[in-house]
């Protein structure tokens, strides 16, 4: 399977494609973390090429709920235009199956968007003992089940309490192992079985 796993600077969600067989590459405007097939620059570029499966993690800044107080306060509106029509770009990409995540998105970007998310997902529930909700918007793929048993009580809310500082927001925006393991396995599968 072809997949683009685009806005992703630290290569666990390729790197977990790659270790099932898949035909993977991340693109971001950083460079990646780790050694493997990566795409320094615009990631609209490749979001126009056809692709089996993307899954994307565009900036969540303008669109999250935490930060909603600061739209106004700061005049961020077209910054949250742009953020949002950039999330339905990754959203229309040229694929048949298509994963988009953020974390809970407020109402002026979810105007935009059209919709909200198709599921929800803790890590703890992929066997990461940490809290942080995270949304799914999808084309053509089905929600992830959880791979653990771990309940919230086993989790703690380090992304939330993370001290602030210049990359507070790359220790935010990695994925969770779990998680991705679990795109990996789950959603690897599916053209295969389609094919079937």
């Amino acid at each position: 399977m072809r997949v683009l796993v685009a806005c992703e600077y630290s290569g666990r969600v390729r790197d977990a494609f790659i270790a099932l067989g898949h035909d993977a590459i991340s693109a971001d405007l950083l460079p990646s973390e780790t050694p493997g097939p990566h795409y320094q620059g615009d990631v609209r570029d490749m979001l126009r090429q056809p692709w089996d499966l993307v899954i994307a993690h565009p900036p969540c800044t303008r669109l999250c709920n935490s930060g909603v107080r600061w739209l106004a306060e700061r005049d961020l509106w077209e910054d949250m235009r742009e953020g949002a029509a950039f999330f339905l770009e990754c959203l229309n990409a040229n694929a048949p199956m298509v994963a988009v995540e953020n974390p809970v998105m407020h109402r002026y970007a979810r105007e935009i968007v059209g919709r909200g998310p198709d599921f929800t997902v803790q890590p703890w529930q992929f066997g990461d003992p940490a809290k942080k909700r995270t949304c799914f918007w999808t084309r053509g793929l089905p929600p992830l089940t959880p791979t653990s048993d771990m309940q919230a009580s086993d989790a703690r809310a380090d992304c939330h309490l993370a001290s602030p500082g210049p990359d507070r927001w790359k220790e935010r925006s990695r994925t969770y192992p779990g998680i991705a393991a679990a795109m990996a396995a789950q959603w690897g599968g599916l053209k295969m079985e389609a094919a079937a």
